[in-house]
């Protein structure tokens, strides 16, 4: 599984919402083998780039920029790994900095996505409801033949669902920000 964190920018709302988003990935290095960086039409930033930018103490960090100019993050798909050490506060890669970095005021939305055992597994439960308890929203996995071959539930939603969610989350909070 691939860890891809999308940090998204907005001009709160308008009817043309999505002709005025801007995106960036972070992307996990696990993640670069199941896509060519040349199909991303947007930036991307993996770890290297955290390391490259950041030379001496008054160098910008990307973790931290990168949360300051987003004003929603989605992470999709959010494996067990990463659930895991997002739970219990680890960040050891961009991604997980990132997180570990946002502004809990603004939304963060994320998509699990593993293998049905994996899901069903108990302590998946409770690293969810950790993440729930910091205001992050979960897209609910679904049920179908995953990856592995497995039938059952743990592939991530679908893109459209997790569309509309970001498009709904977005005019909340963009909404919120306004009054």
């Amino acid at each position: 599984m691939y860890q891809l964190g999308f940090c998204a920018s907005v001009l709160c709302p308008t009817p043309t919402l999505l002709q005025k988003l801007e995106v960036a990935v972070v992307t996990t290095e696990r993640a670069r083998h199941f896509y060519s960086p040349q199909d991303i039409p947007v930036p991307l930033y993996s770890d290297a780039d955290e390391w490259e930018m950041w030379k001496c103490r008054s160098d910008p960090v990307l973790h931290i920029d990168l949360r300051r100019w987003a004003d929603l993050m989605l992470v999709a798909p959010l494996d067990a790994n990463t659930l895991g050490k997002v739970a219990s506060g680890i960040c050891d890669n961009l991604l997980t900095c990132v997180i570990r970095a946002w502004d809990c005021r603004k939304p963060l939305l994320f998509c699990p996505a593993m293998n049905t055992v994996m899901w069903e597994h108990p302590i998946t439960a409770q690293q969810l409801g950790q993440l729930k308890a910091f205001g992050y929203v979960e897209i609910p996995c679904v049920a179908k033949k995953l990856v592995c071959g497995d039938q059952g539930l743990g592939a991530m939603a679908e893109v459209g669902t997790i569309v509309d969610k970001v498009k709904e989350v977005l005019f909340q909070h963009c909404g919120s920000q306004q009054s």
